[in-house]
């Protein structure tokens, strides 16, 4: 039998996100960007209304204290959670929230704010 070893680094250990609890919010916000990405590719976004996002399993639990939201609505923006700067959060949520759009990287325009809505299942 023949062994082998892969180097292994710290950072494969670990998920770069926003916090407190990047098990929460790395995943939700990859989905909503694949989402959004999707819809840019197909030339769509213009004729989205509204977003449900529908939250399951343990993430029902501890989704708004974790920040799972939060990561859906920025990733809908076109956020990567590896990228953003957690300095960055809140403006962008504030941005979110006063023109109930989010724009993505992309820069097409679909609706969010309080025409979003998250909710537990």
């Amino acid at each position: 039998m023949t062994t082998s070893t892969a180097p292994v680094s710290v950072f494969d250990l670990f998920t770069i996100g926003i916090g407190p609890s990047s098990s929460h919010t790395v995943g939700p916000m990859k989905a909503a960007a694949a989402f959004a990405e999707d819809l840019r590719r197909a030339g769509t976004t213009d004729s989205v209304e509204s977003v449900r996002v529908e939250i399951f399993g343990s993430l029902t639990a501890t989704g708004h204290g974790h920040g799972t939201f939060t990561a859906v609505l920025l990733g809908l923006d076109g956020a990567q959670s590896a990228r953003i700067d957690s300095g960055e959060v809140e403006r962008r949520l504030a941005d979110i929230t006063a023109s109930g759009t989010v724009s993505s990287a992309q820069g097409n325009e679909s609706p969010a704010g309080s025409r979003t809505s998250c909710c537990d299942r």
